[in-house]
């Protein structure tokens, strides 16, 4: 069991969100992050994945209350009762992606992402990519806007802006999704097993430039970029009962 009296209060810049955290600070009082037995997020989304970032050698659980818009991975907002909601908090456990992207100079650039890592054609041509899974190649030229790997929290973000599927948490499943497909003609992408590895080697990188992005960390110029899961990171997001991740995948679909 938690305890739900050692509270460490999160908040993004925006005023609503400074405003909620010194109101709960006010009635649950506030502890350093590295004494929390919980951390509470105040924000959107993005501020839950800068957050979740940000606190992951910590291995304490976060729950978000959304102060910001969509809030796809928060609770709501409440003052009342918090004590209550964390002690009745359901915990989801979700493993990252890691991204290793090569540049053209040879440098090399990795990041973890929780939603999905892209890639994005990063000038006015189309990119052209090649696909290999498991060091096999499956795809010899992809004509598109940009592609992506997405875990089942990430797939209603991006990818699911991208037509790509929504997956269930707990499938044991990636997203394989191309924004834009040209060639293939209107290629529907790719269901891939959570351990596969995944490579996309960039075609004509100085004509066709392509940047890669894992959850806003972007490395320019790529021309390889390598995406395996990283199942030794471990994140814990907190939830109110029957307002989980699976809940909220399954709900999505029949919006």
């Amino acid at each position: 069991m938690l305890d739900v009296n050692k509270i460490s209060f999160l908040a993004s810049d925006t005023e609503v969100a400074r405003e909620a955290r010194a109101a709960l600070i006010d009635r649950y009082g506030d502890i350093p992050q590295d004494e929390a037995e919980v951390i509470v997020a105040l924000g959107g989304d993005g501020f839950m994945l800068q957050t979740l970032h940000g606190t992951q050698h910590l291995d304490t659980p976060v729950y978000g209350m959304n102060c910001g818009t969509v809030g796809f991975l928060m609770n709501e907002y409440h003052e009342p009762k918090l004590r209550e909601r964390l002690s009745e908090a359901v915990e989801e456990d979700i493993n990252p992606l890691r991204m290793k992207a090569i540049r053209e100079d040879g440098t090399v650039h990795e990041a973890l992402a929780i939603n999905e890592v892209s890639l994005l054609r990063a000038g006015s041509q189309a990119a052209k990519l090649r696909i290999f899974v498991d060091g096999r190649e499956r795809l010899e030229e992809l004509v598109c806007d940009g592609a992506l790997v997405s875990t089942p929290a990430g797939s209603t973000a991006y990818n699911y802006s991208a037509h790509g599927p929504i997956l269930p948490i707990g499938s044991e499943v990636l997203a394989l999704t191309a924004m834009s497909a040209f060639r293939p003609r209107r290629w529907r992408g790719a269901l891939l097993p959570k351990a596969a590895k995944v490579r996309f080697d960039v075609l004509q990188p100085k004509k066709r430039p392509v940047m890669a992005d894992a959850d806003g960390r972007s490395a320019g110029n790529v021309v390889s970029v390598e995406i395996t899961s990283e199942p030794n990171v471990t994140h814990r997001i907190l939830f109110d009962p029957g307002h989980g991740l699976e809940e909220r995948l399954i709900r999505e679909q029949f919006a």
